[in-house]
């Protein structure tokens, strides 16, 4: 059940409607290790600047995230991220960004972790992203997210990324940039034709689309929540809850494929109801599974 994630560790500075936090803890590797830590352990691979303000240890308590990756650097700062939402909030404002640390080397991962099974790949260059799996020994199911700056300017490195995982989770507009389609269901199938088994298309509040090898097509609408405050790691919250329900289930078929979306949307029902981490640290195992049969019930006719 190894499944390793690496990706960015934030410094976070988010407003929305609902107000404002500042300075808070954030990234795709933190979002990601906490709901996929409701289903399994987890390998956690990233880098800090010196000037990194909390403890990960303290904020992954009780949780079985390894933080043998983790790697600080003396001379370096963390990566930090200013953003806001407005109207709907379905999509974010970069406001400020400081790369900092993830504009050098990616962090070496440990022998210990070069056995793992299952591997996500989060938003970061697609040169990067090989980089890492090149590390790994012989994974059974590698997952990748990216976003519309690597499809626009380091397309042949995204396509070669594609041709070495078994799945890749992008959102709507990624999904045509990438393809040049505006029907989902056939660009689904052209970013399998580029490498992938799956491809799952995040629709923000409407939902997801799951396409897979088996030829099906999977729709799951979004959890029908009042309370949306601040969307920042939702789509990480989704891959995680996704990951790991997998990485537990040790199966990749298409019912496990399907039930492993429902958990990765309850996961990210609860992120959006806080700031930074506070949603989705408030959460049980026995609320994802009471909004994931709420999914279900939603779903049948």
């Amino acid at each position: 059940m190894s499944l390793l994630v690496t990706g960015s560790i934030g410094i976070d500075t988010v407003k929305t409607p609902f107000g404002r936090s500042a300075d808070s803890i954030g990234g795709s590797a933190v979002f990601f290790s906490y709901s996929a830590s409701f289903f399994t352990p987890v390998r956690f691979l990233g880098v800090v600047g010196k000037d990194f303000p909390f403890d990960l240890s303290e904020i992954f308590k009780d949780r079985d995230i390894s933080l043998e990756g983790l790697e600080v650097r003396e001379n370096s700062k963390t990566f930090r991220w200013h953003g806001s939402y407005e109207g709907s909030m379905n999509e974010a404002n970069t406001d400020m960004v400081e790369l900092n640390v993830l504009a050098e080397e990616p962090a070496k991962m440990p022998e210990s972790y070069k056995d793992s099974e299952f591997i996500f790949l989060a938003n970061t260059h697609p040169d990067i992203q090989m980089q890492i799996l090149e590390q790994a020994h012989n994974p059974k199911f590698v997952a990748a997210d990216t976003m519309n700056l690597w499809i626009e300017t380091e397309r042949e490195s995204l396509k070669r990324l594609l041709e070495r995982i078994n799945c890749l989770i992008l959102n709507e507009d990624e999904a045509k940039q990438l393809t040049g389609r505006f029907n989902l269901i056939a660009a689904g199938e052209d970013i399998m034709d580029m490498g992938p088994e799956v491809v799952i298309i995040k629709k923000g509040e409407h939902g997801s689309i799951m396409r897979d090898a088996t030829g099906e097509c999977f729709v799951l609408p979004a959890y029908p929540t009042k309370i949306v405050i601040d969307p920042t790691g939702a789509g990480d919250s989704f891959a995680g809850g996704f990951m790991g329900y997998i990485a537990k289930s040790q199966k990749l078929d298409n019912t496990t494929l399907r039930q492993a979306i429902a958990y990765g949307t309850a996961c990210s029902s609860f992120t959006i109801g806080d700031f930074s981490l506070h949603g989705i640290k408030s959460t049980t195992l026995a609320q994802l599974d009471d909004r994931v049969e709420t999914l279900r019930k939603a779903t049948l006719f």
